[in-house]
């Protein structure tokens, strides 16, 4: 029996990377062997195991053979005669195709410290390529998610994907596998990507290869339109660079549905009055089962950015509803959540003059109206209480 550290853990020790996660491979072992040691097999079909004080996954070196459509569609053969090279070749990427060894099932320590490299990884890692180990990468359709994704954590490093890996993740997506993909596996790729350092490159490599059009085929005609892309792609890298929360991210991402280039403002210009879009957010939500964080955060700014781009005209009144429909006069950070979100598209939402509608609106009580009112009444006179109490606020620094 042999244990090898492989994958990612060894990847980014080369990368000068802080490692979260070790995978590791036995090469000359059986399950019967993994679950006499202590081990817990993980699945009944599947040679993955815990170990049993560390949790860390261990697996018996495998190869695969595709029966079927999607990426669940393989038969799995695990057996001691597999060789490291072997499982490696499975593998997505070269620089995810490397192995340490180390001493045994209980200790993780490395044997020499030696890369086993057989396809090349150190070479890609040092060319900062993103390539495909073999062929069968084909075989897969959630490498093109994978890829994209890797594309998105490493590309500010100057890592680029390979062209002809580019290729064959074309002619997946055009081959309608990955049509097989599950909702829960897109979504998670898709949000792992989207809180990388360049979230952007996700969704357009993913656009440049034209597995957009099967995975979410709305917003990729939303992309058709280059201004919106660009836009969007900008706003995006923004809010990596102010390390804005997932809801905020996917919010900046649902804006591709709303907005134009105005040759006057980084911002898309947002038409208030009108909201079809609001439609087309809500398939996508569906199509893909959007957590409800994500979904709350993408309709309010969907609903309220008019308003957060133009807040310096903005009426009393209109401010006083910004205030009402944002939650803010319960919640301010939900308001400053929003605010966040215009910031990445270049936009200088007055703060001061939020915070006098919220402190306006704050201000005024039941108290403050007739008692005699009764049922919608009681909520008119709230609504022009706190107008006529901003409008005075806004009086004295007009």
């Amino acid at each position: 029996m042999k244990v090898y550290l492989v994958g990612g853990a060894v990847r980014d020790k080369l990368l000068g990377r802080a490692v979260t996660d070790n995978d590791f491979v036995v090469v000359g072992s059986t399950a019967e062997q993994m679950i006499a040691a202590g081990f817990e097999q993980v699945g009944a079909d599947f040679p993955v195991f815990l170990h049993p004080t560390s949790k860390q996954e261990y697996a018996l070196a495998r190869t695969e053979r595709k029966s079927g459509q999607g990426y669940k569609g393989f038969i799995v053969h695990a057996s001691p005669n597999i060789t490291l090279q072997e499982d490696l070749l499975r593998r997505d990427l070269t620089i995810n195709a490397m192995a340490v060894q180390v001493t045994g099932l209980n200790d993780a320590t490395p044997l020499s410290g030696e890369v086993i490299d057989p396809y090349n990884g150190q070479a890609d890692l040092a060319n900062k390529q993103l390539r495909h180990v073999s062929a069968a990468f084909s075989e897969d359709p959630l490498r093109v998610l994978r890829v994209a994704r890797f594309y998105s954590r490493f590309a500010h490093l100057g890592f680029n994907i390979a062209n002809e890996t580019l290729e064959l993740m074309q002619q997946i997506a055009s081959s309608g596998e990955l049509n097989q993909l599950t909702q829960e596996r897109i979504w998670q790729e898709s949000s792992r990507a989207t809180l990388q350092n360049s979230p952007q490159l996700y969704w357009q490599t993913l656009h440049q290869v034209k597995a957009l059009k099967s995975l979410v085929p709305m917003l990729d005609v939303a992309w058709q339109n280059v201004d919106t892309k660009r836009t969007i792609s900008q706003a995006l890298l923004n809010s990596a660079k102010l390390q804005l929360t997932m809801p905020q991210r996917w919010a900046v991402l649902m804006s591709s549905f709303q907005c134009h280039d105005d040759s006057n403002t980084t911002h898309a210009t947002i038409h208030a009055s009108n909201q079809p879009w609001l439609t087309e957010i809500d398939e996508v939500h569906k199509l893909l089962k959007v957590p409800k964080a994500e979904q709350k955060m993408a309709k309010m700014y969907a609903q309220l950015a008019g308003g957060l781009t133009c807040v310096d005209s903005l009426s009393a009144n209109q401010l006083i509803d910004l205030v009402q429909n944002s939650g803010a006069h319960k919640t301010p950070m939900n308001l400053e959540a929003l605010i966040q979100i215009a910031t990445v598209f270049g936009v200088n939402v007055n703060r001061q003059k939020i915070n006098q509608a919220i402190d306006s609106f704050k201000a005024v009580s039941i108290k403050d109206i007739d008692t005699s009112l009764q049922g919608k009444a009681i909520g008119h006179a709230l609504t022009q209480a706190r107008v006529n109490k901003l409008q005075g606020v806004l009086a004295q620094y007009a």
